[in-house]
């Protein structure tokens, strides 16, 4: 075929015959998605551009530009480009390793502008063709597009068969877009035009079922598909403390700048005073002219010696840490999915302490919070309850792997599958229970369900939602076995006996009638109509004979509500032949009306279903994941939010919502926004629809970033267009106080909307997640996406940020990992600007007893090593092994999380407390050394108050402290711990004899000049008089302000971990509290409308129409057609063909001169999809 699948859209492409021998067919688009940023030749360049768009790395560079000055070059030039090479070196690896771990390649589209689909999932946009179904159905799952229930749509194609690979034709279509439900296009074949619309096209992301195979021409491929139009932009996501660490770096910019003001002040006035009176001792440089002069030099001179003040270390040690707790998560042994093999992963390592702050968690639903699997659990039938299994006591019992299943071996049709446990049920369909028979045969009835029977024996049903495929199901293992159908008659076999019903008509489901109905004949020649739907619908269309039987059904439904099922109402009526006839007549004429048709249509189904019979209920089970109502519960416990963002209709996800411990029935209210215009909705979203009152929080509304005191326990269902206009704020103001939120029918645009608006107006930390690709919008717009790899493909997991297969394992990734990431950074970072405030403003204070002459106080040796080496582990085992409290505890306590919300361990006030700490810590280090050693001589009288002895005194003083300051800060000692905190210590005397060797400083004197100076000092009392005396003062508030703390300003953590509590907390974990009580509402209706059916019009019309039938015509023309095909294209020949029906402008022409059936006998096969 010449259509050209690889022409731009807009634009039209030219017509080309494969048979032309100069025809070269163009290259195909390249199909693959890139989500990695980096390549073999722009990674180093693009990589250093970033890593110096840091502040710290920028001013470690131009500091480096700074000590190749001579006249200011306080410090070698080595003690910068060392450190500032690791941190380049290490943060450039792990750059690498994340963007290998993110790179993903889509799968190419083959090189060929038709695609024959010989595997599930399509790699592009295609509009479909021709398939193997009868008619070139094609049934396709969506979940993974729009997250609504899992169901089988059918694309009824134009039937463009195989031999037309030969014959020119052009598609002109719209641009790329990300509207899923919307496409315009035209198709021109043979000089006619055929209309093409969303029908028609196969999107990626659909997976493709019960259809061997399918010929279909390729519209939109990579970036340009609707899937990946809505997926949103990949943004580089940095935590809150990226932002607050830069806004620090600033201030201690600030600060640096300012001191070295004062010092170069102090050096000008010191040179006015005394230098410029002391030049024939130290003469002036011969570039210094005046004191302004020096002054200048010098400020650039202290500009380099308290580069420290920087920490050039600060944020290469925060990649490795980020990369331990990361690895924590890939390890996690109790976040392994043994059933299919999958460890959680950590896509990305910059986000480990975000896990820890999150206040909001946005959820898809569909194979997120569920299984996306539907169960028959229970059903009600002529006002019995069945489903319950009872114990020899008669005590109910839950169902578990343990309990005995009912045997159905005795129906050779069954489903080995299905599963049921109550057999008070089994027993009364083997007796020949009326009401039971009657029940049964609805559901195997009552339904738009395919069948397909491959080999003997074995059923596959085609159902368009889960919940249909699950009701025929039960009736097939319970004896009512839905054989086939046509077009005019449906087979049953009942009991092992097989019956043929007349099928008269279908009254198909839509969203407005909440209910489905089939008119059939019996074989008894009686006419019987057999519907279901919602109770809301159906008790208001039963006979008033069923009055009691309808209040025992409600009873019964309630019971179902509570358990969180999905529940439909099932009834019956036996007509009148005359009545049926009078009936079909009006049918007919309102189906063929021109006008109003569909209103008409309804009006005529209204008139046949009333005065109906009750039968009974189902109640089937969604079921949730394991753990997930456990885990929302922790959540809330927790304080953070669960809302549900989901394409799914209104009543399933309150149901769900119910089920998963979103919403409760002690909730005082639910409001449903339900409005189509912005007026409707903004009144809908001030006020209670039921009393036209406002509410109490309407009144002046609190800015929406301030915590908002709930009085009252409210739940929000919102559809997706209340996001539409200007509605947004009110949106969140109403939204923010409710416990539970669930906006239902969202794009996936409308998701990352949503999202977008509280991270917008709310400045808190939100999560995402979900498992399919209408989720990767919402995943990416989130500050954390996490992915569940689960039954609708990989594309969030490939997106996500953190990756696992239950949800329930958030609980673990936030309460532990995330928890602890963030404790440990924030400890990390108060102690590391501690310890280098310290180190730095000794410089300050020596000044002013050196006359301001950017002398150092250490050791250049020990400059370069203090960050490097000296300090670099002890503060890396804090942080990747301390822990506050146990993982059991922080289960135990979800309010443990608390801190982290409102961001109290690193902050501001926190970063004002270490400077002023570091300040005290600094005057102590410099002052009391001084004090040790003035004026003061060794026992054989020789003086010990050099400038060698005193910066070794200095440096051993404050390596001490900062290492009591972190043994204190520990709060989990490991052997690894312990190590790394006194091993560096030790570590630093061993150094420190070496630099200070005879041999080395003999060898180079230039370089290494304490000669002798370590074994001359470290036996001094005096220096550790000065040891001990200023790490006890250092540590001292310290001890004081921990210990005072939880009495004065005690935060959650230590109230779990006071010592009073303990025998509390052993007692609870001893003794764990029930589980609350369900309490039982009477007829709570807004739980039970989720009535089983799904999203869309059903297959009703398809199934009258007879085109589910493939006819051994049929199945002859596809054979030859194939062998046309490939017996034409070897040979490169073309055939000519004539359609039996033309489309233009979207009305059907029919030519009546040579019907379909002739022409496919004469030896041309035919187009028309309504004939063949």
């Amino acid at each position: 075929l010449a259509i050209s699948a690889y022409s731009r859209p807009l634009s039209v492409s030219k017509k080309r015959s494969l048979g032309d021998k100069h025809f070269l067919p163009p290259s195909p688009t390249n199909n693959s998605i890139k989500t990695s940023k980096y390549n073999a030749f722009n990674f180093l360049p693009m990589n250093l551009f970033e890593q110096f768009q840091r502040l710290a790395n920028a001013y470690f560079l131009f500091l480096l530009f700074l000590q190749l000055i001579p006249q200011i070059a306080s410090l070698a030039w080595y003690t910068t480009v060392m450190p500032l090479m690791v941190v380049l070196s290490i943060t450039a690896v792990k750059d690498a390793i994340d963007d290998l771990v993110m790179w993903l390649p889509g799968p190419l589209v083959p090189h060929c502008p038709f695609l024959i689909f010989l595997f599930p999932l399509p790699s592009a946009d295609i509009l479909l063709l021709s398939s193997s179904e009868p008619y070139s159905l094609t049934y396709i799952e969506t979940a993974e597009l729009d997250g609504k229930e899992l169901r089988l749509q059918s694309q009824d194609s134009y039937c463009f068969f195989f031999f037309f690979f030969f014959f020119p034709g052009e598609v002109r279509c719209e641009s790329p877009n990300n509207k899923l439900d919307r496409f315009t296009g035209v198709l021109t074949y043979r000089g006619e035009d055929y209309i093409l619309d969303h029908d028609r096209l196969i999107l990626r992301g659909c997976v493709i079922r019960n259809t061997d195979w399918c010929y279909g021409l390729v519209i939109f491929t990579g970036p340009d598909t609707k899937l990946m139009q809505n997926s949103g932009k990949s943004t580089f996501k940095r935590t809150h403390i990226d932002h607050l660490m830069n806004v620090l770096v600033l201030w201690i910019f600030l600060f640096l700048g300012s001191m070295c003001f004062i010092l170069a002040i102090g050096h000008c006035i010191w040179e006015n005073k005394k230098g410029y009176y002391f030049q024939d001792f130290l003469p002036w440089k011969e570039y210094v002219s005046s004191s302004v002069v020096s002054a200048t030099l010098i400020f650039w001179s202290y500009f380099i010696i308290l580069n420290t003040m920087v920490p050039i270390s600060l944020y290469v040690s925060v990649e490795i840490i980020r990369l331990g707790n990361s690895f924590y998560i890939n390890w996690d042994q109790k976040m392994f999915y043994e059933p299919k093999n999958t460890p959680a992963r950590a896509r990305t390592t910059t986000l480990n302490e975000e896990l820890g702050q999150v206040t909001y968690v946005f959820s898809d639903k569909t194979g997120t919070l569920t299984q996306n699997i539907m169960i028959f659990n229970k059903c009600s039938i002529n006002g019995k309850f069945y489903g319950d299994v009872y114990d020899k006591n008669g005590q109910r019992v839950d169902v578990s792997e343990k309990t005995e299943k009912v045997d159905f071996s005795y129906n050779k049709l069954a489903d080995p599958k299905f599963s049921f446990y109550d057999k008070t049920l089994v027993e009364a369909v083997k007796r020949g229970d009326r009401w039971v028979h009657l029940f049964f045969l609805s559901l195997s009835l009552c339904h738009t369900v395919i069948p397909e029977e491959k080999v003997e024996g074995e059923l596959v049903y085609q159902a368009q939602s889960p919940d249909e495929g699950a009701l025929v199901t039960a009736a097939r293992n319970f004896g009512f076995v839905f054989r086939s159908r046509t077009s005019e008659t449906i087979m049953v076999v009942e009991m092992g006996e097989t019956k043929i019903y007349q099928l008269l008509a279908i009254l198909d489901f839509s969203n407005v009638r909440k209910r489905m109905s089939v008119i059939v004949r019996t074989p008894e020649d009686r006419v019987m109509l057999f519907c279901k739907g919602a109770d809301t619908i159906l008790c208001q269309l039963l006979h008033p004979s069923c009055r009691s039987l309808k209040e025992v059904t409600m009873d019964h439904l309630d019971d179902f509500a509570s358990d969180g099922l999905r529940t439909l109402m099932v009834a019956y009526r036996e007509l009148d032949n005359a009545f049926f006839q009078n009936w079909s007549l009006k049918h007919n004429e309102a189906y063929l009306s021109l006008e109003d048709r569909e209103n008409k249509i309804s009006l005529v189904y209204e008139e046949i279903e009333k005065d109906l019979m009750l039968l009974g209920a189902t109640a089937i089970e969604d079921k949730l994941q394991d753990g997930v109502p456990e885990t929302i519960f922790t959540l809330n416990k927790a304080k953070i939010k669960v809302w549900v963002l989901t394409g799914d209709k209104q009543e399933t996800a309150v149901n769900i919502a119910y089920a998963c411990n979103i919403f409760h029935d002690e909730m005082d209210g639910i409001f449903i926004v339900e409005g189509k215009d912005n007026e409707t909705v903004q009144q809908e979203l001030r006020y209670d629809g039921r009393t036209a009152t406002a509410h109490p929080w309407t009144q002046d509304f609190p800015p929406i970033s301030s915590s908002i005191c709930l009085k009252y326990e409210c739940s929000l269902v919102l559809q997706a267009h209340a996001l539409e206009g200007n509605l947004q704020l009110d949106l969140l103001r109403t939204a923010c106080m409710c416990k539970g939120v669930i906006c239902c029918r969202m794009t996936p645009l409308q998701k990352a909307q949503v999202v977008e608006l509280v991270k917008r107006y709310k400045k808190v930390v939100t999560l995402a997640i979900g498992d399919g690709a209408n989720d990767v919008s919402m995943i990416k717009a989130a500050h954390i996406g996490v992915g569940i790899s689960g039954q609708e493909g990989m594309q969030a997991m490939l997106n996500s940020d953190y990756a696992f297969s239950q949800f329930h394992y958030l609980q673990r990734l936030l309460f532990i990992h995330g928890r602890w990431s963030y404790n440990r950074m924030c400890k990390f970072l108060s102690y590391f600007f501690y310890k280098n405030f310290a180190f730095t403003l000794v410089h300050f204070w020596y000044a002013f007893y050196s006359g301001f002459s950017a002398q150092t106080v250490y050791d250049t040796w020990f400059i370069t090593f203090y960050n490097l080496v000296y300090t670099s582990l002890p503060v890396l085992g804090l942080s990747l092994f301390d822990q506050d409290v146990n993982e059991t505890w922080s289960l135990r306590f979800p309010e443990l999380y608390e801190p982290g919300q409102h961001n109290l361990y690193f902050n501001k006030k926190e970063f004002v407390k270490c400077l002023v700490h570091g300040i005290y810590s600094s005057l102590v280090l410099f002052f009391i050394p001084m004090g040790a050693i003035y004026n003061s001589v060794r026992s054989d009288g020789k003086e010990i108050s050099d400038y060698q002895s005193f910066s070794v005194i200095v440096q051993t003083s404050l390596l001490c402290a900062v290492t009591a300051q972190i043994a204190l800060e520990t709060t989990y000692w490991t052997m690894i711990s312990h190590i790394f905190t006194w091993g560096s210590l030790g570590f630093y005397f061993c150094i420190l004899f070496f630099l200070y060797s005879d041999g080395l400083c003999l060898m180079f004197p230039n370089v290494f000049q304490f000669l002798g100076v370590a074994r001359n000092t470290l036996n001094l009392p005096q220096m550790w008089l000065s040891v001990i005396l200023s790490m006890v003062l250092c540590i001292l508030p310290v001890i004081g302000y921990q210990f005072l703390k939880p009495l004065f300003w005690p935060v959650s953590v230590d109230k779990v971990s006071g010592t009073e509590n303990l025998a509390r907390i052993h007692h609870c974990m001893r003794h764990p509290l029930p589980p609350p009580i369900r309490t039982k509402l009477k007829h709570p209706s807004s739980r039970r409308s989720a009535y089983a059916f799904s999203h869309k019009q059903g297959f009703g019309a398809l199934i009258t129409s007879g085109k589910t039938l493939k006819t051994k015509l049929l199945e002859s023309l596809e054979i030859w057609g194939i062998n046309l095909l490939f017996h034409s294209h070897s040979r490169g020949s073309a055939s000519s063909l004539e359609g039996c029906t033309q489309v233009r402008q979207g009305k059907v022409k029919k030519e009546p001169p040579v019907t379909c059936q002739e022409k496919a006998m004469s030896g041309l096969p035919s187009t028309n999809p309504s004939k063949f």
